[in-house]
């Protein structure tokens, strides 16, 4: 029995139809009756179960969710990398063919493994836990700045460029870690791989607050970057996991309010801790958060369904003493395979992709600038207008009200990208949907900025005018960073995951870098004409979403990415449509009786009449279609 395509019932991207590996051996190709059996069983088994799957899907049957894409891509990293290694098992020897389909384990509808059919109350608990514990982690990166001038005076330096340093590692050690450690779930599921780095994370963050030199301080924050990425890369495919279909965009919503307010938190908290209690116990602040972010992690349980189907395969096998028993993920992947495409695969498409070349450049400018941000504004409001730590963080507030206020908007959005036509092939509509919001988002972002620049003084000039400014710019920042993502998505398919790795680097980058250049910066040109040469960065890139806009399709269908991914799922497409089919000619020649007519079926059952006689070769996984982190 070769080339059968067989669905889980748990839906998304670790659910979707794959064909089935083909290797019959000599031996196999003898038991021609017994594989048509097992077809024609599996046709049978397809039809009990297929409204039981079609619940469970994760792709809206309608196209009506905007961040299908990015969800997707978010949910199942692994199914990005299509030519990753797997590592042949004791469990897996032999070919998939040869395994009895009634013996597969899968979720049915109402099984309680299945994270989605977990108790409400405990799914939002899960869902606080992932927020709350990435907030922490992003909470840190800002922190940081509101204590800076106590570092200056605790270790006897007027270098700001230099205490600024500890914003910079800290970035590119999330943009590191998110390299090594996204991919570990894939090997040992979500939950351990949580729990060891937030362990290290949280004692790493002891050095610091006892440490004797600003050195020490900086380089201790990479490390604990490194294993607190974990949160940043893997959380928001938690949230995938556990939420449904019906409420998935409202439950990541919800979720992202906590991680994208966690740069604004951070001055707000970290700044009257500072004034009342000395920059030490900003450390120590985050050591107790992280501590209970810790605990929070370890009281949740593992949601990455190949995981739990691979662990009730095997607890079923042990069960019942029949080895008969399989899930379709026993198959390892190759850690060496795995690591190599992780690390290399992102860059190469980012110095080889057009379109990641601008939309690195844009998102990443934005990214820089946001993080700029938290440097000059305690330029503005301390330095210039006299305001202690504490009240100095309050600024932000601003541009935290503009981040819920896009968040919430959700609606809206989704709105107005279903207005645009849909893409006559798939039913949906194309990735260019999303460049409509896009486009608002980069306009509101020099706006804010420039408005800004020109309000924050002189100090006659109310102090609610140039904070209320932040509104537009912060809201312009979330709805670039997240419907420019889900473009890529929606754009890169089953290499998404590649495609928004690179990006976090690149981003990570700039947000490091672009803060040290803040004090010297606005020091030489005052805050309104810093302000305006940001905000005329900003203003040049607006064409990068709109040229997106009108020209995205044109510019996809040219990347040789992208042309080969299409061409693996019309493959894909055709094969899967070939043994629909081969089932349907075999139920239709299968008698009264349950006696399969063997001459009317073929004197080989295979993939198709255009089957090659050699059947080793695996297909692809199947493509993450232009829907969706």
């Amino acid at each position: 029995m070769t080339g059968i395509e067989k669905a889980g019932s748990h839906g998304d991207a670790w659910h979707s139809s794959v064909a089935r590996p083909s290797s019959i051996s000599s031996e196999e190709k003898n038991e021609k009756p017994a594989d048509i059996e097992a077809i024609r069983t599996d046709s049978r088994r397809s039809r009990r179960s297929g409204s039981r799957r079609s619940n469970h899907s994760s792709r809206p049957s309608d196209g009506n969710d905007p961040l299908s894409p990015l969800e997707l891509a978010l949910s199942n990293r692994s199914q990005g990398f299509p030519d990753v290694t797997r590592v042949r098992t004791t469990t897996n020897i032999g070919s998939f063919a040869s395994r009895a389909p009634d013996f597969e384990v899968v979720f049915d509808d109402s099984d309680p493994e299945n994270p989605r059919n977990w108790p409400f109350w405990y799914r939002g608990w899960v869902i606080f836990a992932i927020s709350y514990t990435t907030w922490v982690v992003v909470f840190y990166s800002t922190s940081y700045t509101a204590a800076i001038p106590g570092l200056l005076e605790e270790f006897n330096t007027t270098n700001t460029t230099v205490a600024t340093l500890g914003v910079t590692t800290y970035l590119l050690g999330l943009a590191a870690g998110s390299l090594f450690v996204a991919p570990a779930s894939e090997l040992f599921g979500r939950r351990p791989v949580y729990i060891v780095c937030m362990v290290c994370f949280t004692l790493l963050v002891i050095p610091c607050c006892l440490a004797t030199s600003l050195a020490e301080i900086i380089v201790v924050r990479f490390f604990g970057a490194v294993f607190g990425a974990v949160m940043v890369s893997n959380s928001a495919g938690t949230i995938v996991d556990v939420s449904t279909e019906e409420y998935r965009a409202l439950t990541m919503s919800l979720w992202s309010i906590a991680p994208m307010n966690g740069p604004v938190t951070g001055p707000v908290i970290g700044g009257f801790v500072y004034q009342y209690l000395g920059w030490r116990w900003d450390n120590w602040l985050v050591l107790i958060l992280a501590g209970a972010g810790t605990i929070c992690m370890a009281l949740t349980k593992e949601t990455y369904a190949p995981n739990i189907l691979q662990r009730k395969a095997s607890r079923i096998r042990k069960e019942t003493n029949d080895q008969r028993w399989w899930s379709r993920y026993d198959e390892k992947i190759s850690t060496v395979s795995l690591l190599k495409i992780n690390l290399l695969r992102p860059f190469e498409l980012a110095l080889k992709e057009p379109i990641l070349w601008f939309f690195n450049l844009w998102i990443s400018l934005f990214y820089g600038i946001l993080y700029l941000c938290f440097v000059a504004y305690p330029i503005v409001f301390a330095q210039y207008r006299g305001w202690g730590p504490g009240i100095s963080g309050l600024a932000f507030l601003g541009i935290g009200i503009g981040t819920v206020a896009a968040i919430c908007a959700e609606p809206f959005w989704r709105k107005l990208i279903n207005m645009h036509p849909k893409d006559p092939v798939t039913g949906r509509v194309p990735p260019e949907a999303t460049a409509r919001v896009m486009i608002i988002g980069a306009v509101l972002v020099p706006v804010g900025q420039l408005a800004f620049s020109w309000t924050c003084l002189p100090d006659t000039i109310h102090w609610a005018v140039p904070i209320a400014f932040g509104i537009p710019f912060g809201a312009g920042n979330a709805l670039s960073f997240i419907y420019g993502m889900n473009y890529l998505a929606g754009a890169y398919g089953i290499y998404a995951a590649s495609a928004l790795a690179g990006n976090a680097v690149t981003r990570s980058f700039f947000g490091g870098t672009l803060p040290l250049a803040g004090p010297a910066m606005y020091a030489a040109l005052t805050p309104q004409w810093a302000g305006t040469l940001l905000s005329l960065l900003e203003v040049i890139m607006i064409p990068i979403p709109v040229v997106f806009y009108r020209y995205g399709e044109m510019i996809r269908a040219k990347s040789p990415v992208i042309r080969s991914m299409r061409e693996d799922q019309e493959k894909n497409e055709r094969r899967a449509e070939k043994t629909q089919q081969r089932k349907a000619k075999l139920a239709n020649a299968t008698n009264s009786d349950g006696v399969v007519d063997e001459a009317s079926v073929g004197t080989y059952v295979g993939v198709g009449p255009t089957e090659p006689k050699d059947k080793s070769a695996i297909c692809n996984p199947a493509a993450l279609h232009n829907t969706m982190v």
